[in-house]
């Protein structure tokens, strides 16, 4: 059965449900990272195994094989070796350093990135945010725990009409989507390129997808971020109000559920769902939401 060595030292595992750990260790001189992935069990959910849901398990690992990424425009990975086996799937990357990337220098990439010539191999995922909307319709029936709180008629009323909303982004280009892109899985850079460790997300997605994904963990304000993917976004991809449409549709929901999962985490606890709005489990979340609300104006006048 496959262990990781007892000198390797453990990192963040990252939000992956397949993720068995991450460490850090080194080969001679050269630093490295292991990542391990666990193969879906007989009783584990059937969309680990589907090659176009978001959750499939082994995607990060087939992006590497393949190598698809790794000459891409804007936003690429690194050569890594992957070896499988019975139990899972056991990645080594070399280590990528912190380039301390400005958030606009990402928003370029990311437009790059969307205008890049990726190969379409069958294990890329689409439908991305549906899909995550799906889930939680199954699980919770919507956002119940926001419901509870002073933002329910806005989360009930687009909640109502998130199939409305799906809808605009089909109609939207579609386009080469990292689909997690924050400065923790962005943190390289290569001369004009930026540099990704994490790569379980690629997919084909709306164009300004991975815009409204990145405004979420980035401390610049929308507008000029927006700015930035335009520039980088070659001419003839998309129009600059499709990017806006995009970005604020995925911006908007992702935000919603990521505050009901973090509030959801809390709301059992002792005392008032009020009194844990700065949690600091929640606070960033919230703080999130907040920062979304002309996005959320404009989708309310839709």
């Amino acid at each position: 059965m496959w262990e990781p060595d007892p000198g390797w030292h453990a990192l963040p595992r990252g939000a992956g449900v397949s993720t068995v750990g991450v460490w850090r260790t080194s080969y001679g001189d050269q630093p490295v990272v292991v990542k391990r992935l666990g193969a879906p069990a007989r009783d584990d959910p059937a969309e680990l195994s589907d090659r176009t849901h978001v959750a499939y398990w082994r995607r990060e690992a087939d992006v590497l094989d393949t190598g698809i990424a790794l000459s891409t425009a804007g936003l690429r990975a690194v050569s890594a070796a992957v070896d499988e086996d019975d139990t899972g799937i056991t990645i080594t990357r070399e280590w990528v350093e912190d380039a301390a990337l400005s958030g606009l220098f990402v928003a370029v990439a990311l437009g790059r990135f969307a205008g890049s010539d990726l190969a379409r191999p069958r294990f890329l995922t689409t439908d991305q945010l549906r899909r995550r909307l799906a889930r939680t319709q199954h699980l919770a029936g919507g956002w119940p725990t926001l419901a509870r709180t002073t933002a329910a008629d806005v989360a009930d009323h687009l909640w109502s009409r998130r199939e409305e909303f799906l809808s605009l982004l089909d109609a939207l280009p579609q386009v080469p989507q990292h689909g997690d892109p924050s400065h923790d899985n962005v943190p390289g850079r290569s001369g004009d390129e930026a540099v990704a460790i994490d790569w379980a997300t690629l997919g084909v997605g709306p164009v300004g997808g991975d815009l409204g994904y990145f405004s979420l963990s980035t401390r610049e304000e929308f507008e000029p971020l927006l700015d930035a993917y335009l520039m980088g976004l070659p001419d003839g991809v998309a129009a600059p109000d499709d990017v806006l449409l995009g970005a604020r549709i995925t911006a908007v929901f992702t935000a919603f559920g990521r505050a009901e999962w973090a509030l959801a985490r809390v709301a059992g606890g002792e005392g008032a769902l009020a009194g844990k709005y700065r949690h600091p489990s929640v606070a960033p979340y919230l703080r999130a939401l907040q920062r979304q609300s002309a996005h959320v104006e404009a989708l309310l006048g839709w």
